[in-house]
């Protein structure tokens, strides 16, 4: 084959893939906004695969293609979210901070409206309590252990309060803002959670 008719078929190859990448995402969006429709009404095990292909008026055969089952397609939108959460505190050492949060609240709270349908259901009454509990775990171990380094490494059972307190009161803020249509920014959430954390903070310093 002459160069450039390899040129050619890598041209025509990639153009197929590109296409055939679109399909995959907007099958993967259609399937995703139809669970979320089903999540605020029935919990995940209520939900099966012909009832969600039915809704978005997509074969179970193509549904079967990218999941296994329900509960596996939760588990990958929750996995890719995760990982997505994590890379918003990636992007923020705790000693980058240096004991002012905001920048990365706000950058937090940009994400969660970006992904607030899928966040309103996993945190709501039908909800995966073992995913929030993973995102706990993680804003535990990668920012407030560090801040407790930071501010006094002494109080551990101080600490250990504290961040039940903080915690609890963020979702909750979450779950009011996700439950209110999202009338407030970004920037004024963030603002308020700071408020929150760094009144908070002084139990432990």
């Amino acid at each position: 084959m002459k160069s450039d008719e390899i040129s050619q078929h890598d041209g025509d190859k990639m153009i197929k893939n590109d296409k055939t990448d679109r399909r995959v995402r907007k099958t993967k969006r259609q399937l995703r906004q139809g669970l979320t429709e089903l999540l605020e009404e029935k919990s995940v095990k209520d939900i099966t695969v012909k009832e969600l292909s039915d809704l978005v008026d997509i074969n179970r055969g193509t549904f079967y293609l990218h999941y296994k089952d329900i509960f596996d397609m939760v588990e990958q939108i929750e996995n890719e979210m995760f990982e997505n959460f994590r890379s918003v505190l990636d992007e923020y050492p705790v000693n980058a901070l240096n004991g002012k949060p905001l920048p990365m609240i706000v950058d937090l709270f940009r994400f969660i409206k970006e992904n607030s349908d899928m966040c309103k259901v996993l945190i709501g009454k039908n909800g995966d309590i073992l995913f929030v509990d993973r995102l706990k775990n993680l804003l535990k171990e990668r920012c407030l252990n560090d801040w407790m380094e930071i501010f006094n490494k002494n109080k551990s059972q101080n600490f250990e309060y504290y961040y039940s307190f903080i915690v609890t009161g963020c979702i909750g803020l979450l779950q009011s803002w996700l439950e209110t249509g999202l009338e407030e920014s970004p920037e004024h959430m963030a603002k308020l959670a700071e408020q929150m954390i760094m009144t908070g903070i002084k139990v432990i310093q």
